[in-house]
């Protein structure tokens, strides 16, 4: 996978991974994931997100173990899904819990991040008091052993998986960063951080200034051609330098298991939030620092956010830049997860969106511990949980149709649009039917041909509406749509009228069109959607 595709690949074949992560201890057991499996089943789900730790594979140095991994494949072949699998290395949540004793003890060796000069943990007072300690991302030893034992598993993969393809891809480390502290302050990073920075990198940002955050950019700019961190990069040097050096330590440990197994590479961040370097795990691949990443650890191909914040749009915007495919590993489990698959397919041509811990979705938000990992607490929509046959229906109708979907992405011939784009403002009660004309919606243009899509008006009962429309031919169209109510027209001013030749409800099977009902009736009058429908429509333009 390149930063030039927008999907997987299995067997020749793009794919799209309608997924599901699990939460961070159930793969660490065969017995607990039976169940998992059928959850993920039941939901109609192709791929589990797994973590695989380090401390599990290499319970002592150079013995590895990865019985535990073989029966995970095994399982994943029972149930026809594939598995993305979640290397916790030295990150997880930017922190080092899932090292192995003999990396954790020796600190000599392995040195940890000093957030405070001469401290190998702390608390973080800007951080609820959180205990916190992680390995120093300027640890050349530890960079070394995680790469070996990373190689070790990819070379294991390569040998046990590399003709069945059940594992598709890779997520090197999880949420690197450090907090507490834009950049470490032991005396070895106080020395690097006052010499030169590399010339080549000083290069490489200044011409590529077009897509950076504006802060950025103006540093980057008004910056010296030469110099001390702090004389190129002025207010965001430390933030820079820590993700300068996070990048390439994950930049190695990704090349060396590419070097034994070429998987697609995934890299994952905590988002910021607008917060104050040290608020969030800094230096982790944000947005912000994208192009630092890209810089420093070519040998991985997606840079994906964990999104747990209200404006899910805004964050999938920030990260489809430099070519960037939509990659979402972590997401909420709440009312909106359905219409956001939906929508991250549709609109941004997603190669994989996994709400995280979805073996709890459907049941009401209680995790008293998330606001202490980027998860934005006062979210009104946590409080609503996602109905769970509403998310089923979502996702195997798209996994059925993936072969057509795949066959539009990166064109315009796959569009969708969402509430949450939209303003959803009460309406007036007393709003007629007259009035809709005047209502503002979203559109949607194939050609000469459009779709006008409205959600705030008073026919539609709920405000989680979504609609993802496809052009099978140039008169041909496939409708999937919830909360919405939805009215064709033709931009021609040859033809400026329009007629439906056929509107039918149905589903795809073994990738054919199985219709059901013939729509022609009062349901074509007034496409309106108030529960999930996939629709077939047929249409013809006349003057």
């Amino acid at each position: 996978m390149n930063s030039k595709r927008t999907v997987l690949t299995v067997d020749g074949k793009p794919f799209i991974a309608i997924a599901g992560e699990v939460h961070n201890s159930s793969s660490s057991s065969a017995k607990y994931m039976e169940n998992v499996w059928k959850q993920a089943e039941e939901l109609g789900l192709n791929t589990l997100l797994l973590p695989v730790t380090w401390e599990l594979t290499e319970p002592a140095e150079g013995q590895f173990s990865f019985e535990l991994v073989d029966t995970l494949i095994e399982q994943a072949k029972s149930f026809h899904m594939k598995i993305i699998f979640l290397w916790f290395g030295t990150w997880k949540n930017a922190q080092c819990m899932y090292a192995p004793e003999w990396v954790k003890k020796d600190m000599e060796r392995f040195p940890r991040a000093q957030t405070e000069k001469g401290k190998n943990k702390t608390r973080l007072s800007m951080f609820h008091g959180m205990e916190y300690t992680t390995l120093s991302y300027l640890g050349e030893e530890t960079n070394r052993a995680d790469a070996r034992a990373f190689a070790k598993l990819m070379k294991h993969l390569k040998d046990v998986d590399s003709e069945t393809h059940t594992v598709i891809a890779i997520q090197v480390e999880n949420e690197t960063g450090l907090q507490g502290a834009a950049r470490e302050h032991s005396d070895q990073a106080d020395f690097l951080f006052a010499q030169p920075v590399p010339e080549e990198f000083v290069s490489y940002m200044k011409s590529h200034t077009e897509s950076m955050e504006a802060g950025i950019k103006e540093a980057v700019q008004e910056g010296k051609d030469s110099g001390s961190w702090k004389d190129v990069f002025g207010d965001y040097a430390e933030e820079i330098f820590s993700a300068y050096h996070i990048a390439g330590y994950v930049g190695k440990v990704a090349a060396a298991g590419r070097a034994e197994y070429d998987l697609p590479m995934v890299v994952n961040c905590w988002l910021d939030k607008g917060g104050e370097a040290g608020q969030y795990p800094t230096g982790g691949p944000i947005a912000k620092v994208m192009e630092v990443w890209k810089y420093a650890a070519p040998a991985i191909d997606v840079f994906a956010p964990d999104i747990y914040v209200p404006n899910f749009c805004g964050i999938c915007d920030t990260y489809t830049k430099l070519g960037n495919p939509l990659f979402i590993p972590e997401t909420a489990v709440h009312s909106h997860a359905a219409p956001r698959l939906v929508y991250s397919i549709g609109h941004y041509h997603a190669a994989c969106f996994a709400p995280f811990g979805f073996e709890d979705m459907g049941q009401p938000f209680d995790d008293i511990t998330a606001y202490l990992f980027g998860v934005d607490v006062t979210d009104p929509l946590l409080q609503i949980p996602q109905d769970i046959s509403e998310y089923a229906w979502c996702a195997k109708t798209l996994d059925s149709m993936m072969p057509l979907l795949t066959s539009r992405y990166g064109s315009d011939e796959l569009q969708a649009v969402c509430s949450e784009t939209m303003d959803m403002t009460p309406a007036k009660p007393d709003s007629s039917l007259a009035d809709m004309g005047n209502m503002e919606g979203e559109t949607m243009m194939f050609d000469d041909f459009g779709f006008r899509v409205m959600m705030n008006i008073p026919l539609v009962k709920r405000k989680d509406g979504v609609c993802m429309i496809l052009r099978e031919s140039r008169d041909t169209f496939y409708i999937l749509a919830n909360g919405c109510m939805i009215t064709a027209f033709s931009a021609n001013p040859e033809k400026p009228f329009y007629d439906i030749i056929s509107l039918e409800e149905g589903k795809f099977v073994n990738g054919c069109w199985k219709a059901g009902r013939r729509l022609n009736g009062d349901e074509a009058s007034r496409l309106c959607f108030n529960s999930y429908e996939l629709l077939k429509l047929k249409v013809f333009q006349y003057w």
